[in-house]
């Protein structure tokens, strides 16, 4: 099998699917709907009014992910954290693929089903859920994702692309 890999320096938390399938399911959906969060769901009725028409939208995405910020600040202040399903082994992804990772070490079982989470290195940063079948001990099949968390792991994939292509002309000045 032929998987097309890029480099990508990320770092993901994962448990067989076996051990807890429903707690899974409940925080991957948990996870798809954190864009449903107050000041998104107040954006989204904004836009459909047509009260954002004669806003700079960049301007208006940094005064949104402002507010964000100051909210996660203040659940932090409060000390309070997002509640999340315990996941039994950590370890870095070498490189991915659009529907594929590798991880640097050999911690997967061939054939098993897993679900796991992994820290997007995006703006803004968040977690993103998904479940992966293990082609073998180190390469994985996603089986599962959001539609918007696929949009920015491809995204993601691209602009690592650009990163190595334009690393790789530097090297050959």
């Amino acid at each position: 099998m032929s998987v097309r890999l890029v480099k990508a320096p990320i770092n993901i938390v994962f448990s067989p699917l076996a051990q807890d399938t429903q707690s899974y399911l409940r925080e991957f959906d948990k996870l798809g709907e954190s864009d449903e969060d107050p000041i998104n769901q107040w954006l989204k009725l904004a836009r459909g009014k047509g009260d954002t028409s004669d806003t700079d939208p960049v301007l208006l995405n940094l005064i949104v992910e402002l507010h964000r910020k100051i909210d996660l600040l203040e659940k932090f202040l409060k000390n309070e954290e997002p509640s999340r399903v315990s996941l039994t082994n950590e370890t870095e992804i070498e490189s991915i693929g659009f529907e594929h990772f590798k991880m640097r070490d050999n911690v997967l079982e061939e054939g098993m089903e897993y679900y796991g989470r992994v820290l997007m290195p995006i703006h803004p940063k968040r977690d993103i859920a998904v479940f992966f079948t293990a082609i073998d001990s180190s390469l994985a099949k996603i089986t599962k994702i959001h539609e918007r968390d696929e949009r920015e792991w491809n995204a993601y994939l691209m602009a690592r692309e650009r990163v190595l292509i334009r690393e790789a002309k530097e090297s050959k000045a």
